[in-house]
């Protein structure tokens, strides 16, 4: 692999950093020479801080690491895409990615949440599901439970296409339960993620 470090006046190639199993972008940082050569032999990706004007390893400080999985230079030889797996949040705001989007392998039940935060915003008379946050809390903690007795009604069947169906209408009532009480999928997440590390 080629890299061009000669073109920028202070040798710092640009690095772009995505996540090796969702292909989200994660962070931009710069690598000299020696960042590239510590990166490739440690399998820790390190950067140059130009604020610290040091070699610095990404999770040295928080313990979140960005662990190589490939390592490329573009058609220029002039910056770099770097393919890893984090161990934890990258942006030291605690977010998944400095552009504070998520990064999951599966999205798309967080982009239902979203939507669901945006139809809350809706009139009743045009959406489902303001129609239900417009009833209150006890009618969408009903609905779940409603939602949940026709589930096991189903799983006691052998009809696998109705038993998903009501499994489907309860994550999304649950769902909307959460936002209604004011938390996420994320909330729950971290419960569980506690609970396996124990």
């Amino acid at each position: 692999m080629k890299i061009d470090f000669a073109k920028y006046p202070d040798g710092l190639v640009p690095a772009i950093v995505q996540d090796f199993d969702t292909h989200k972008v994660l962070m931009l940082g710069f690598m000299n020479d020696e960042a590239v050569q510590k990166t490739m032999r440690e399998g820790k990706i390190c950067f140059y801080s130009r604020s610290r004007k040091r070699l610095w390893t990404k999770g040295e400080e928080s313990g979140n690491f960005l662990m190589l999985k490939e390592i490329m230079s573009d058609c220029d030889n002039d910056s770099l895409l770097i393919k890893a797996h984090p161990t934890g949040p990258v942006c030291h705001t605690g977010a998944d990615t400095c552009w504070n989007e998520r990064n999951h392998q599966d999205d798309f039940l967080y982009y239902l949440e979203d939507i669901i935060a945006l139809r809350r915003q809706s009139s009743p008379e045009e959406s489902y599901v303001a129609g239900l946050f417009s009833k209150g809390l006890n009618a969408i903690a009903q609905k779940v439970g409603e939602e949940a007795v026709e589930m096991v009604i189903e799983a006691k069947d052998n009809d696998g296409n109705l038993f998903l169906n009501e499994s489907a209408d309860l994550l999304f009532h649950y769902l909307v339960l959460l936002n209604a009480k004011g938390y996420s999928l994320k909330d729950v997440m971290g419960i569980l993620q506690k609970r396996h590390s124990k």
